[in-house]
């Protein structure tokens, strides 16, 4: 099992013990062309209302985070990866899911349970990513204890784009998702 984004699943886990997450990683693009290629303008925290996402400067690339639960960095994902690579991952109580993208073409898409109901242009290219990180690939498994770091983990190796906790303390740019 992987764990080297453990600390960012606690990050984004309630009281309750339920993730709310939506990430992504976005290969050789700075944070200020991420959040151009959503169509999202910079704002500052005033001017933010519920729903927004964030974009931290990574190492490789950049790391977005959203606030509200949109689903918009999964499904700008095609967007984001023009030119490159993006991954996006997210948790919610009702939904969970895996994308990863080149050049604007969906690679292989998932849910957090559900690989074995993969689709894309090539799902199984991160099969080996998957199984070395314990992902559940046969939905088989009887319990998983924590699928989100180990997606963050396959994002991380899909894009070459690492997030440490002290990039995430830093600075990062925001805007509002609204219009999405």
């Amino acid at each position: 099992m992987a764990a080297t984004y453990e600390w960012l699943r606690e990050e984004f886990t309630d009281d309750m013990g339920e993730t709310w997450l939506s990430a992504g990683f976005v290969r050789d693009v700075s944070p200020g062309e991420a959040l151009r290629r959503m169509g999202v303008t910079p704002c500052s925290v005033a001017e933010l209302s519920v729903c927004g996402v964030a974009a931290y400067a990574a190492d490789g690339g950049t790391f977005l985070v959203e606030s509200g639960w949109m689903r918009a960095i999964h499904d700008q994902a095609p967007l984001l990866s023009a030119g490159t690579a993006a991954a996006a991952v997210f948790m919610t109580m009702k939904n969970d899911g895996f994308t990863y993208c080149v050049d604007g073409r969906s690679i292989t898409t998932f849910g957090l349970y559900a690989y074995s109901r993969r689709r894309g242009s090539d799902p199984d290219r991160l099969q080996a990513d998957v199984e070395t990180l314990g992902m559940d690939i046969t939905g088989e498994q009887p319990e998983i204890t924590d699928p989100v770091s180990s997606a963050l983990a396959l994002a991380e190796r899909a894009t070459g784009v690492h997030l440490s906790p002290a990039r995430y303390a830093g600075p990062a740019l925001i805007g509002s998702t609204d219009h999405l």
